[in-house]
């Protein structure tokens, strides 16, 4: 470094050793007129672990303790979030921007869904134009006065997880698993991304976890043993609830009846968050 370097590196020609690499911030600003404190992200290695489910239950429970809570449904190719909260109707704008719409407890709700004419329309687009919708849903969206904004993002590390972690402000993730060895294989890339992206994790759910026979209450591991609690161990994390199987869970989303599911089981996390 030179005697009189004034901290410019613009200014200069020298190659000096404290220069460092600039970053490109691909932070994006959310829409002028929104105002949210707490961004959530919800993420799982591999589809079909329950991961929408675990969105849409922390939505429930943090509303329930008296939180404004909305949920971003960026699960472009699969959105399941309007059909478990019973929400048929359409987003609307206005001059300002796209109004998201709410559930019956008053849970703000933005999806892919809820701008399609029909509900069974296939999204077939590339990664890049998916990636862009999802920043959409932040900077054009207008989410008025949330306390908790929970992300409820497509399976993997791809692109949508990728461009979520890189324009959004997110205050941290859950990390949705099931016991299949194959899947805490797959939970510790998700790890890894979110410790390479610098995204803090809130912990690992781990659903259906176990069968409890309803005549006998014994608990029965469906799945075998599960080797989650060596995976939140190899990475100082915590396993923060462990789910069970249970099919009046599965029949209320059916039925758009998730708001009234017994949300005991999210104590623990609501207690973290």
């Amino acid at each position: 470094m030179s005697e009189n370097c004034n901290s410019n590196c613009s200014s200069c020609s020298q190659e000096c050793e404290s220069r460092k690499e600039e970053k490109t911030d691909f932070m994006e600003k959310p829409h002028k007129m929104s105002n949210v404190k707490k961004v959530i992200g919800v993420v799982s290695g591999k589809g079909g672990v329950g991961k929408s489910l675990v969105t849409s239950m922390l939505a429930v429970t943090m509303q329930r303790r008296g939180h404004r809570v909305g949920i971003l449904d960026a699960d472009i190719t699969g959105p399941s979030i309007p059909k478990s909260f019973g929400v048929t109707e359409k987003a609307k704008g206005n001059g300002y921007g796209i109004l998201p719409c709410k559930s019956k407890t008053g849970v703000e709700i933005m999806s892919i869904n809820l701008l399609l004419e029909d509900d069974t329309d296939p999204v077939v687009w590339r990664g890049p134009v998916i990636a862009g919708t999802v920043k959409q849903f932040w900077t054009e969206v207008i989410w008025n006065d949330i306390d908790y904004l929970f992300v409820d993002m497509p399976p993997g590390t791809g692109d949508v997880p990728l461009t979520v972690f890189q324009s959004i402000p997110i205050d941290g993730i859950v990390i949705v698993t099931s016991p299949q060895e194959l899947v805490s294989m797959i939970v510790e890339k998700a790890v890894k991304m979110a410790e390479m992206m610098n995204i803090p994790i809130i912990g690992i759910v781990e659903n259906m976890s176990y069968f409890k026979c309803p005549d006998c209450n014994k608990e029965y591991k469906i799945f075998g043993d599960s080797n989650i609690d060596n995976v939140a161990k190899n990475h100082n994390l915590k396993v923060i609830a462990k789910l069970p199987i249970d099919p009046k869970i599965a029949a209320s989303c059916d039925r758009g009846m998730v708001e009234l599911l017994d949300d005991s089981l999210f104590g623990n996390i609501a207690e973290i968050l």
